[in-house]
């Protein structure tokens, strides 16, 4: 994101609050709302983290009035949050409650990041009033039986053209899986949860249905583990999330620490290429996704890129051949598509794949070689 545009304090306050916010936090539509100051943007949206979903507000500065605090505009769901409401005191009369704006600073640049972070607590407190006072009593049962949960969080959504339905966020497993990555690279903890939608009912029934269930995690896991590849167990007649969660939980502990265990079975295989097809020009060295080398082929010379899934051996390698000598009428190198089909056995010994994959380049080579004189005579 480029601070170029806004105000010098927003853009500080912005750039703190992107580097020392918890989760990852993204920020759209900047834009101007001053004719005296054209091209001088002072609002913008932010994209908050929330319930795995996210929340859309409206930052407004006034780019003519520097030293005001900004005003925060919410979704139009949440048309009755108030977080900074006036509270009555004993003898009748309103009183402000102190909050991250009543004494604004607008030299600090960790003031938006302290807003932004008091805004969300009470967001959260705000949703939990509400599902707490849905009257269904599932949903009383299932609250009562994860109350004790650190970190869930909960949203009752409603409106005029969809039903009512309360949505969890659950994170999974007390486990740090950054400290289980040599060389992490991730600045935030990775976490995986499990999102359940329940639709709001009056009654409760002696057999409700299965809730609506999906696995998420923070997008930085996905170059270690597909969560998408997760088969959720099933949801048993009669059965509550506190039932169901452990079963979960030591199903995705073991894949989790299997996918850590493959981060290695990945490394020895790129090592097994070395030999044949010399050392990789460059190489994913944390999560071993993706290696390139330099092959000679006679006098045809072209790199070889191998990506590698999470799910590898079982899934193959897939491979894409570059042209170092050929380029297309934009000036690009000629690549090749993605391969995928070639002799395989996710059975074979690490030295065996690589050498069919060394075997299977002999003929490949010559063929790209080929498409690349092809291609280049139509230019």
């Amino acid at each position: 994101m480029s601070y170029d545009g806004f105000l010098p304090f927003i853009s500080a306050q912005l750039q703190y609050l992107l580097n020392h916010y918890p989760h990852t936090i993204q920020i759209e539509q900047a834009r101007s709302g001053t004719r005296y100051f054209p091209g001088s943007l002072d609002r913008f949206t932010l994209l908050i983290p929330y319930c795995q979903d996210h929340m859309k507000w409206d930052v407004i500065y006034n780019a003519e009035f520097p030293l005001a605090a900004p005003d925060v505009i919410f979704g139009a769901e949440d048309e009755d949050f108030h977080p900074f409401h006036a509270v009555c005191g004993e003898d009748g009369d309103s009183r402000l409650v102190k909050n991250s704006l009543t004494d604004w600073n607008n030299k600090d640049p960790t003031r938006l990041l302290a807003l932004v972070i008091e805004l969300r607590d009470k967001y959260r407190s705000y949703q939990e009033k509400r599902v707490g006072e849905v009257d269904d009593d599932r949903l009383k049962f299932e609250i009562s039986t994860i109350v004790s949960r650190e970190g869930i969080e909960m949203h009752m959504s409603s409106g005029f053209e969809k039903p009512e339905e309360v949505k969890f966020a659950v994170p999974l497993m007390d486990m740090n899986i950054n400290k289980m990555v040599s060389a992490c690279p991730w600045r935030h903890p990775q976490k995986i949860y499990l999102q359940v939608i329940y639709p709001v009912g009056r009654k409760y029934a002696s057999a409700p249905s299965a809730p609506r269930l999906k696995l998420m995690c923070t997008p930085e896991l996905k170059a270690l583990f597909s969560i998408d590849d997760v088969k959720l167990p099933p949801w048993l007649d009669g059965m509550c999330m506190a039932e169901y969660l452990p079963h979960l939980e030591e199903l995705l502990q073991r894949l989790v620490i299997e996918a850590v265990t493959l981060i290695d079975v990945r490394r020895q295989f790129i090592e097994a290429l070395a030999p044949l097809l010399g050392r990789p020009l460059e190489a994913d060295p944390v999560f071993c996704r993706k290696a390139s080398f330099l092959v000679c082929s006679g006098p045809f010379t072209f790199m070889l890129h191998v990506f590698l899934s999470t799910n590898f051996p079982k899934q193959q390698p897939s491979l894409m051949l570059q042209s170092t000598q050929h380029f297309n009428s934009l000036g690009m190198p000629v690549k090749s598509p993605l391969i995928t089909e070639y002799p395989w056995s996710p059975r074979w010994e690490t030295s065996q794949m690589a050498d069919r994959i060394s075997d299977f380049l002999v003929d490949e080579s010559l063929n790209f070689k080929r498409h690349c004189n092809e291609s280049h005579l139509q230019y």
